[in-house]
């Protein structure tokens, strides 16, 4: 079982990047996903999670109207797209799969994590 995290890198604030969660060893079908990022010296925050019942998608206020979360089932594969970052939204980047369908289970299994950094 792997999640495989990438797209991260260096972006000028006001730009834009996707992030990919490659899954393997496992169907995506069963498992919400969600993204996490850490910044050092800080708490790990949530900020986006899509269910695999019924597609609903969830945001952290802070990231809510800029990021978008979606899967494609058939590449088993979720997407992070992030538009307007600015350099709060540094941090490393992980995927996780929660324990069941919903974004209210706890997370299962944890991917790589790649990093963001917004800098001019």
């Amino acid at each position: 079982v792997q999640l495989q995290a990438s797209g991260g890198g260096l972006v000028q604030p006001g730009g834009s990047l996707r992030l990919s969660c490659q899954a393997s060893g496992f169907t995506l079908n069963y498992y919400a996903i969600g993204w996490l990022r850490q910044v050092p010296g800080k708490e790990r925050e949530v900020i986006s999670c899509i269910s695999s019942s019924d597609a609903t998608t969830t945001y952290q206020d802070s990231v809510k109207g800029r990021f978008t979360i979606s899967s494609d089932n058939a590449l088993n594969t979720v997407y992070l797209q992030m538009n307007n970052l600015t350099p709060e939204d540094t941090a490393v980047y992980y995927c996780v799969a929660a324990g069941g369908s919903s974004c209210e289970h706890g997370v299962q299994y944890w991917g790589n994590g790649t990093q963001v950094t917004v800098s001019s």
